[in-house]
């Protein structure tokens, strides 16, 4: 479906709104769990063509293309443009640098590879997140409260009397000039959360963590969603890529489904 859309935020609210989803896939092909005898190609298009009605966004992870520049790379870019025009396409790759390599960086992701966002590490300040910044149509997702079990070491150091966590979140609304910035916000912390939707009420988070890191979604989607229920990609990826199928069940109708669950489970959250 084509989109008329020209940001990420409008064509993200577009296919919000078209397949009552929050739901983001992420996009992370891991060698050793591949269904026997189909290529990662293969199996990564075939997740796409099934769920594309389910989702408002895709999240393929760059690290799990790089180990083979040469392939890995083309099936990236491949992919993306796979990706129904109606859906955006998020790339998580953590970049943050200075200088000419940040501009390298954001000619990569938005010019070379075609993703409509990213996200980016903001410890190096606002100039190294400029060059993705300016870029008005595309979307920076800057890492705020991370969902892995050392999140705290240095998030929540404490920086004139609040933890850093929220002076990137202070941050995160005074760049957001263009309303192309967003929030990796972990579904794992749901009080840090709503804490951090109080600071920025009208950022986009990214919620990783559901699944296979045990957030909870009622939980998360109730603490984080912003005035009008919505303004949360939640993001899975191993519990719909890997999803077991039934007994006859073919492998992609098991990730269809398990989408689909989590689609409903999340607007279930909302409805509370």
């Amino acid at each position: 479906m084509t989109t008329t859309a020209s940001t990420f935020r409008a064509r993200f609210e577009e296919a919000a709104v078209r397949n009552d989803s929050l739901l983001c896939v992420g996009l992370d092909p891991d060698p050793t769990k591949l269904p026997a005898g189909v290529s990662t190609r293969e199996f990564l298009f075939s997740i796409v063509d099934a769920t594309a009605d389910l989702v408002s966004c895709y999240k393929p992870n760059i690290a799990f293309f790089e180990p083979d520049l040469a392939e890995g790379i083309t099936l990236l870019r491949d992919l993306i443009a796979h990706v129904p025009d109606g859906v955006p396409v998020l790339l998580d790759a953590k970049r943050g640098d200075i200088g000419h390599t940040a501009e390298a960086y954001a000619r990569a992701v938005f010019d070379s590879l075609g993703a409509d966002a990213v996200t980016l590490n903001p410890y190096l300040g606002r100039d190294s997140l400029e060059p993705f910044l300016r870029r008005g149509d595309r979307h920076a997702f800057l890492l705020c409260r991370t969902s892995n079990a050392g999140a705290g070491d240095l998030q929540d150091l404490e920086v004139e009397g609040h933890p850093l966590y929220e002076r990137v979140a202070y941050l995160a609304n005074e760049w957001n000039e263009r309303g192309n910035v967003g929030l990796v916000v972990g579904a794992t912390y749901p009080e840090e959360a709503a804490r951090i939707r109080e600071i920025c009420p009208d950022l986009l988070f990214l919620m990783p963590g559901v699944g296979a890191q045990a957030g909870e979604v009622q939980a998360a989607v109730q603490a984080a969603t912003d005035a009008r229920g919505g303004g949360i990609l939640v993001n899975a990826s191993r519990g719909v890529l890997y999803a077991p199928p039934a007994e006859g069940e073919r492998w992609v109708d098991a990730s269809r489904r398990a989408a689909e669950s989590l689609r409903d489970e999340i607007n279930r959250a909302r409805a509370r």
